[in-house]
């Protein structure tokens, strides 16, 4: 019988250590074993498996109190890069990252959602081809692409599931067909859930329970939970726009139902009550730019759509008792109006214990959260415990 070839199994638990290293702080050989009680044999092989797949670096010498200093070795994010796409109705914005988000290169333009998802996921194609040459890095250094939609979409499967505006992108395989052309695994998620991951990850690390709500086009909101994004049972946790307003008007949302959230606070809804009170204004950038003009009849209005915003995140927090509700979207770049209105309902119909340390604020990320979210969601595909192994192995 021919004899078999021994093949020396890997060790396990490379990928464990790796997740130390992540935070970019260098460590010695000798502070990998304190940290896990491994064996210095242990640790020093794991350790050149690291150092061979480029993801961890020489960084340096410790201090030493004796004889040679020990060496140490980091978290080298810059050794891949992601592909991070932000998409709106209206827009698109990618960009391409370091696995740590740092942004090498990006671009933005106008686009509509509404031309389907070949020609949109063709120009994200090129787009993204693009910007790895403006990176100067080849495509061979791309290991992960993110998307966000303006839309529900099926976490598990990336596919947009009736999107209200995205005609033609029901169902469209957005992964397949993202990684048929770039060749490398792809991630899809609600825009706003990437919105909340990316302010939170860039902007408020210690905190653990965040709300992030989008106001623009269409109304919704992103959770951080225990320090985790919450999707829900079937990715729809969050959908604030098609939540009924206390008390408010019976007007007909595009959802289908009456007195929605959206149909009464989202920007084209503001801007529909200003054109009706004889004012120009068709979408949100004309009612944020009435605002800053200091138009008294468009700060009234936007501040008044805070309040019916504010009654619905009020049961929000009585539900979430987040530690800080971050408010970005276009009708929130209207200034402190919609977040005033916003925070003058929420303390007034709170508890006290829900709001005694809440902060309601706006985005610090703006229009680059997006971008964050998705180069976050695409790099910890490719960084955690179980890809580092499979990585190695």
């Amino acid at each position: 019988m021919e004899e078999l070839t021994r093949v020396a199994p890997r060790p396990s638990g490379t990928g464990e250590l790796f997740q130390l290293l992540r935070d970019g702080r260098p460590r010695t050989r000798s502070d990998l074993a304190t940290a896990t009680g491994q064996s210095r044999s242990t640790i020093a092989t794991r350790v050149d498996l690291l150092l061979a797949s480029g993801l961890v670096s020489p960084a340096g010498e410790a201090s030493s109190t004796g004889g040679r200093p020990p060496a140490t070795f980091a978290f080298n994010p810059a050794a891949r890069v992601v592909l991070a796409v932000d998409l709106g109705a209206t827009h698109a914005r990618l960009a391409v990252t370091d696995l740590a988000g740092r942004v090498l290169a990006e671009h933005g333009e106008q686009i509509a959602i509404g031309h389907g998802p070949r020609v949109v996921l063709d120009r994200v194609v090129e787009i993204g081809r693009g910007l790895l040459a403006t990176a100067g890095r080849p495509t061979s250094d791309l290991v992960s692409v993110g998307v966000g939609l303006p839309g529900p979409v099926d976490h598990a499967t990336g596919r947009p599931t009736n999107p209200p505006i995205m005609p033609g992108w029901d169902d469209a395989d957005v992964p397949g067909i993202l990684t048929s052309r770039l060749h490398v695994p792809v991630l899809v998620d609600n825009d706003v859930n990437l919105m909340a991951l990316g302010e939170h990850t860039s902007q408020w690390r210690g905190v653990d329970h965040l709300l992030y709500v989008k106001v623009a086009t269409g109304i919704g909101a992103g959770i951080i939970s225990d320090g985790a994004l919450r999707r829900g049972a079937q990715g729809a946790a969050g959908d604030l726009g098609h939540v009924a307003v206390p008390g408010g008007q019976e007007r007909p949302c595009r959802c289908g139902n009456t007195g929605c959230l959206e149909a009464v606070a989202s920007g084209p809804a503001i801007a529909s009550d200003l054109t009706a009170r004889g004012l120009a204004a068709t979408t949100s950038a004309d009612v944020v730019t009435l605002v800053r003009a200091g138009d008294l009849t468009a700060s009234h209005a936007v501040r008044e759509a805070g309040r019916s915003i504010g009654g619905v995140l009020a049961a929000c927090v009585s539900l979430l008792n987040p530690s800080v509700i971050v408010v970005g979207g276009q009708v929130a770049e209207a200034g402190e109006h919609l977040i005033a209105g916003i925070r003058e309902v929420v303390y007034r119909r709170s508890l006290p214990l829900a709001t005694q340390h809440l902060r309601i604020v706006a985005t610090r990320t703006g229009a680059e959260a997006g971008v964050l979210g998705a180069s976050a969601m695409a790099a910890e595909h490719v960084l955690s415990a179980a890809a580092i192994d499979a990585l190695i192995a």
